[in-house]
């Protein structure tokens, strides 16, 4: 069979972790309590025409916390109070982690890499359905965008597979606005950098098959996970900011998440202790 070949900028290994590896994560896994955030707070209040809306999948992150209604980072000029200091990778992330960082300085040109770049944050998506009106309706898609992060970003997938493209331009222009497409399958990596694959072309998360009938990761109430994603990515450490340094704007708006996380999480309530 031949192996298939990728553009510059694009590098993809399946499988990537083994048997005993995705083990290890789905059982870190299950000790997480993901999040169902808000787009927006009352000190980021939605754009004219829209309104006050939950995301589409429930999310965790690492590294740093990028709450929707701090309006995410993205430089240059959305870096000011964006990224809060999270929890670090677990023993079993940070391995994997390593693995990716010495694949994409191997693989890619120097070029693509900014200074003291490395996967320092991890944006865990959960892809599946969503309990609503007593009907269960799909939410495993992402509509197209950019991740603003500087650098190359590691994509981790487990679970069923996903049809993933890159596209240029937004989705009124139909088929012919997709640059390139691949099958994320269970336990596989992608890395993707580059001006190209960065700056000028977004990307998607078109569908998540259903033939496997496995529910993975944490209970999460309203809401069946067939699919988790990790994207790590790189956040310079001087946009990075602890609770004490966030504005109390922003403080008020992720307060109640903060909380709630710290329900379940030994780092989030240190956080919140006086």
């Amino acid at each position: 069979m031949k192996t298939p070949t990728y553009p510059l900028g694009i590098h993809y290994q399946f499988p990537f972790v083994d048997r005993k590896e995705r083990g290890q994560l789905l059982n870190w896994l299950e000790t997480l309590r993901p999040l169902w955030e808000e787009r927006f707070s009352a000190h980021n209040p939605p754009p004219d025409g829209d309104q006050h809306r939950p995301l589409l999948r429930p999310v965790y992150w690492l590294g740093n916390w990028q709450f929707a209604c701090l309006d995410y980072y993205h430089p240059p000029k959305g870096t000011l109070h964006r990224c809060l200091r999270a929890e670090p990778y677990p023993p079993q992330l940070k391995q994997i982690v390593d693995r990716i960082e010495f694949i994409a300085k191997k693989r890619f040109p120097r070029s693509f890499f900014p200074e003291k770049w490395k996967l320092n944050t991890c944006l865990i998506n959960f892809y599946g359905d969503k309990l609503e009106d007593g009907k269960w309706v799909d939410r495993a898609r992402v509509g197209e965008h950019k991740d603003f992060e500087p650098g190359p970003v590691g994509s981790l997938s487990l679970g069923e597979r996903a049809f993933f493209q890159f596209v240029q331009g937004k989705s009124t222009l139909g088929d012919d606005n997709i640059v390139f497409s691949q099958w994320l399958e269970d336990s596989s990596l992608q890395i993707f950098g580059g001006d190209k694959w960065k700056s000028k072309t977004f990307h998607r998360v078109q569908r998540v098959e259903d033939r496997l009938g496995v529910l993975i990761g944490p209970a999460v109430e309203g809401f069946r996970t067939r699919r988790i994603n990790f994207t790590f990515r790189y956040v310079p450490e001087e946009h990075i900011y602890a609770l004490t340094e966030m504005p109390k704007p922003q403080r008020e708006d992720i307060q109640s998440y903060l909380e709630t996380l710290a329900l379940h999480s030994t780092y989030f309530k240190k956080l919140l202790t006086p």
